[in-house]
């Protein structure tokens, strides 16, 4: 519990990411994994990405690398990045639509600004994800599947709308073939509206991405925090003198704790051993095209446990 909040809050905390700058002044805010909240329901990651504009000549680069035991979620506001992946997957994502890629027992993917794209200045803004997988599908195949704006569901009234990204939430089911009971969506808050978010999962989380939340006695927030509800909470919620973007997320409680190191997620920390082994001897697919190589990074000893 975050001391500085008031006893009877909705809030068991607030996460105010940590800011990396990956060059060209291009800046990632991490708020999962934190200090504060290692997980919330499946999501055992969330990376805001801009909002960013590349000069001409200059755009994304994340070379090619891999993952396990994991689903990738990468959903833009703005921009568009291009996909590639061991599987021969090459799919190019933008605004409102998503891309949910299952790892499984083990993938490669890049995410670039196509060559098209970086003829002139390219903005790029938006999150993505890492949704542990249950331990009974932890080595399930690896697949990708992308699916368009017009494909996810969306529940709108007064001065609210929500694009249901992936899972059920308001009563909404999207089409995202999920490997556990989660909830993901994107809500724009016309200014001064009012919603009620209800306590439909065991664990939920809202992150405010642009403009301003009232929250009553829990407090004003602004963008680029992470605010964890108690179990069982619901919250009502208003958006200030301009419009609100948030996400929510979260779901039932993960089945065990699980273990992350670099890109690789799982319950068994040897499990994590052997892919930091199999990467190092090239024995992962690679992705058709690619011919960069990251090579294993300095990693501690031993893979970080997750509660």
């Amino acid at each position: 519990m975050d001391d500085q909040l008031p006893a009877e809050t909705s809030l068991e905390t607030v996460v105010v990411p940590r800011s990396h700058d990956l060059g060209d002044s291009f800046e990632v805010r991490r708020a999962l994994p934190s200090t504060r909240r290692r997980m919330v329901g499946p999501f055992v990651f969330l990376d805001q990405m801009g909002p960013h504009v590349f000069s001409a000549g200059r755009g994304l680069d994340v070379r090619p690398h891999p993952h396990i035991g994991l689903a990738t979620v990468t959903y833009l506001f703005d921009g568009e990045i291009m996909h590639r992946d061991s599987l021969g997957s090459v799919q190019a994502i933008r605004p409102g639509e998503v891309n949910w890629m299952t790892a499984g027992s083990g993938i490669v993917h890049s995410e670039r600004t196509a060559q098209e794209m970086r003829q002139h200045e390219a903005s790029l803004f938006g999150l993505q994800c890492w949704v542990a997988l249950p331990r009974a599908q932890e080595e399930a195949p690896p697949s990708f599947k992308h699916f368009g704006a017009d494909k996810l569901p969306i529940e709108e009234g007064e001065g609210i709308r929500a694009r249901i990204i992936a899972g059920r939430f308001f009563g909404q089911q999207s089409p995202v073939p999920t490997l556990s009971d989660l909830f993901y969506v994107e809500v724009l808050l016309q200014a001064g509206a009012r919603m009620q978010i209800p306590a439909e999962y065991g664990e939920q989380a809202l992150y405010l991405v642009e403009g301003q939340l009232d929250l009553g006695r829990d407090g004003v927030f602004d963008a680029g925090q992470l605010l964890v509800f108690k179990p069982g909470a619901g919250v009502t919620l208003a958006s200030g003198k301009t419009p609100a973007r948030f996400m929510l997320l979260g779901g039932e409680p993960m089945d065990g704790p699980r273990y992350l190191t670099w890109n690789f997620v799982s319950s068994s920390p040897d499990r994590i051993e052997q892919a930091k082994e199999d990467w190092q001897r090239q024995r992962f697919t690679m992705v058709p095209g690619e011919t960069e190589f990251i090579p294993l990074p300095d990693l501690p000893g031993k893979p970080v446990h997750y509660p």
